[in-house]
């Protein structure tokens, strides 16, 4: 049986893949786990992003949550780091986030945060797949009746303490700066043009009317199209984009050029480094990170250490050795000495922090690193597993990899989320990574698809 949470909680299409009955089971779950010995009544936290399934799957959670006497929070609308925020701050026994992140309206997700503020851990997360699966053959759990009945409860204050908990992770007002967000019609909407406001931003917010349908939809951190196309109508400074949960951000400079996460690593990194506030000189990034990436921070003195793909691999290892900085070039980065998780709106206030203090146009940022060429082709196939035993693709990697050398690399790596293989390469030319990509994605296709 395939494990039910990937790598960023149990996802699908919404009311078909992803139903309120899982949703239920879930919450009741989760319940029933943070209350081993049966006396505890869990506090749980629920959020939410924008999408129309969103409120449907909040109800079923805290329902869930109540059957086994818990007492469900509901935060409504708000940022994913918020909720990994709010259940840390109030010792809550957990977090609950419905959210799909980054993908189109009609897929959703539902994923976990423990007391700590951090994601469950692989090995809490099976537990608590373990109950939903006995639940759904036979429910002989604990089920309270009368006042043992768990409750449920609004609050709509934990969104403004959250955003006073942003305000707070930045000495930088930024009186004259005039710059775009991008919301993503996304759980940011609120938040972060307030944050922005407060500290003195000259402002224009678009994609901020969410319907429950627009997330994500031609908008935020995956299509910064309009953000480029109004950063440069209104001759701003710089563009801020999310994603539709928020633990992302990626920037524009004031010329339309991209900061991704690999750039934002380097320029807060390096200078967190000047401060002496980098510890081991490191930032640790994932195995997606462009080789520019590397090379500008061995350049600055710095070191990089690499995990696999997911902000979750990232955080270990910072958590491991102490390091104060990690992310991946999608934009989720994660500044271990302010939050437990990525921030979206922690990073983009670090990166204008930076831009303010040194005083210089965004674009002298985006300098900071050479970008080389990277390719990315999905391959959709009927199943992922094996793979990496199969000869005749692993042949195709090693040959075009021999064909790059030192001047390049290539990564092929199964999606978390999806039935995809990714074929990624990246080198000096352009063409070269077109024709080695689409060669090694034949051979993916033909064995797999």
């Amino acid at each position: 049986m395939a494990r039910m949470f990937g790598t960023d909680g149990v996802r699908g299409e919404a009311n078909l893949e992803l139903t309120p009955e899982l949703a239920y089971r879930l919450g009741r779950a989760a319940a029933l786990y943070f209350n081993k010995d049966g006396k505890a009544r869990p506090e749980i936290l629920i959020g939410r992003d924008t999408r129309i399934s969103g409120a449907m799957f909040i109800s079923a959670l805290a329902a869930g949550v109540c059957s086994a006497g818990g007492h469900a929070v509901i935060a409504g609308i708000i940022p994913t780091p918020a909720v990994a925020y709010l259940t840390k701050k109030h010792k809550m026994a957990a977090g609950i986030v419905v959210s799909a992140s980054h993908n189109p309206f009609g897929d959703n997700g539902i994923k976990f945060f423990g007391g700590d503020g951090y994601k469950l851990p692989d090995e809490i997360e099976d537990e608590i797949e373990a109950i939903v699966h006995r639940i759904e053959k036979q429910d002989d759990f604990y089920r309270p009746s009368g006042p043992s009945v768990g409750s449920l409860k609004y609050n709509k204050a934990l969104l403004q303490e959250y955003i006073d908990f942003v305000l707070s992770t930045t000495d930088t007002r930024l009186d004259g700066m005039k710059i775009v967000l991008d919301c993503a019609n996304g759980a940011a909407y609120e938040a972060m043009p307030e944050i922005l406001r407060q500290l003195g931003a000259d402002l224009t917010v678009i994609h901020d009317e969410p319907n429950g349908l627009n997330i994500n939809d031609a908008c935020g951190s995956t299509h910064l199209e309009s953000l480029i196309r109004k950063v440069k109508e209104v001759g701003a400074d710089i563009g801020v984009a999310h994603d539709g949960d928020a633990d992302r951000c990626l920037c524009v400079d004031e010329k339309g050029n991209i900061l991704d996460g690999d750039r934002m690593l380097v320029i807060c990194g390096l200078a967190l480094k000047e401060k002496g506030a980098l510890p081991g000189d490191t930032i640790v990034t994932t195995v997606m990170a462009n080789i520019g990436f590397h090379k500008a921070v061995k350049a600055a003195g710095g070191r990089v250490e690499v995990t696999k793909v997911g902000d979750r691999y990232v955080l270990e290892e910072m958590r491991a050795h102490g390091y104060a900085l990690g992310g991946e070039q999608s934009g989720h980065i994660i500044f271990g000495d302010i939050a437990t998780t990525g921030d979206g709106l922690v990073t983009a206030l670090q990166v204008l922090r930076v831009l303010k203090q040194k005083g210089c146009a965004a674009s002298e940022m985006t300098a900071m690193m050479t970008s080389y060429p990277q390719l990315l082709v999905n391959v959709t196939v009927k199943t992922k597993d094996g793979w990496e035993e199969n000869a005749r693709i692993q042949k195709s990697i090693d040959d075009e990899s021999a064909l790059l050398g030192d001047n390049g690399r290539i990564l092929v790596r199964p999606s978390g989320t999806e039935p995809l293989i990714r074929v990624m390469a990246e080198g000096p030319e352009q063409g070269q990574l077109e024709e080695i990509c689409q060669r090694i994605a034949d051979v993916v296709r033909e064995e797999l698809g």
